[in-house]
């Protein structure tokens, strides 16, 4: 079913075996992601998540790309509109990880920046053969979110550095070898694979809302993060560096298109 709180054509919800399927569907914007979608997707996953609708969600996308990240298309004018486009990424971190439900990504394939980053949370990503994790803001201008500055090291240690600094493309073997996804599964198999995994995790008399609490990063480390990432975001955006990225990223496609 399209869930109408979400908006249509944006992020659909489907109730698949008692799974809540939420899809980003935008595949002619490779699934990018604006303020208002994000909104839309951290209302959804309070919504999904409390265990009265659904035994688990499944995160995934339309089309070829998991999601292209932040819609650069829509661009921050303002500190403020800045600001807030820092916060509604942070939200869907704090939605995900106070859901009472396992929250897993189902990563189709393209995941970049605010988007990889967002399936660093959840409690398990399993990928394609088409996966890629790509975090490009450091050459764009763009700091990291999310709270990854400690999801990403708590999943991959000491890649996290070349991960953020390099940015190099990470293909679903080095992915599933260095922890970034836990599983590779054929596409056609990808969501059902996803929705066994809940149903793996959600026996009959579980206590898997308690395991959850206990084995997910501790609310207080992850505002700590998201702290120290708005001031990191707020030099970027007062030095003027994220502006001349985003320029720089539009100047070169265009002279590469």
């Amino acid at each position: 079913m399209n869930d109408p709180t979400t908006g249509p054509g944006v992020i659909d919800v489907d109730i698949d075996r008692d799974v809540a399927v939420l899809t980003l569907r935008r595949p002619d914007k490779l699934n990018a992601l604006d303020v208002a979608t994000r909104v839309q997707l951290a209302q959804a996953l309070r919504e999904h998540g409390t265990g009265e609708t659904a035994r688990g969600i499944v995160l995934t996308g339309e089309g070829r790309a998991f999601s292209a990240g932040q819609d650069l298309r829509r661009t921050p004018t303002t500190e403020a509109e800045f600001l807030e486009e820092f916060a509604s990424f942070h939200d869907i971190t704090r939605a995900i990880l106070e859901t009472r439900v396992p929250v897993v990504a189902a990563v189709n394939g393209i995941a970049v920046g605010g988007a990889s980053e967002i399936t660093l949370c959840c409690d398990a990503r399993i990928g394609t053969p088409a996966t890629v994790y790509y975090q490009p803001e450091n050459g764009r201008g763009i700091t990291i979110s999310n709270a990854s500055s400690v999801l990403l090291r708590r999943l991959v240690g000491n890649h996290a550095m070349r991960i953020v600094l390099g940015s190099p493309r990470i293909g679903a073997e080095e992915a599933l070898r260095i922890g970034l996804i836990d599983e590779v599964v054929e596409p056609e198999a990808l969501v059902d694979r996803a929705i066994e995994t809940v149903h793996a995790w959600t026996p009959e008399s579980n206590t898997t809302a308690l395991h959850l609490t206990l084995l997910r990063p501790l609310a207080e480390e992850v505002e700590a993060a998201f702290a120290r990432e708005d001031v990191a975001a707020k030099a970027s955006w007062e030095s003027g560096v994220f502006t001349a990225g985003v320029a720089g990223f539009w100047t070169t496609k265009e002279t590469t298109s």
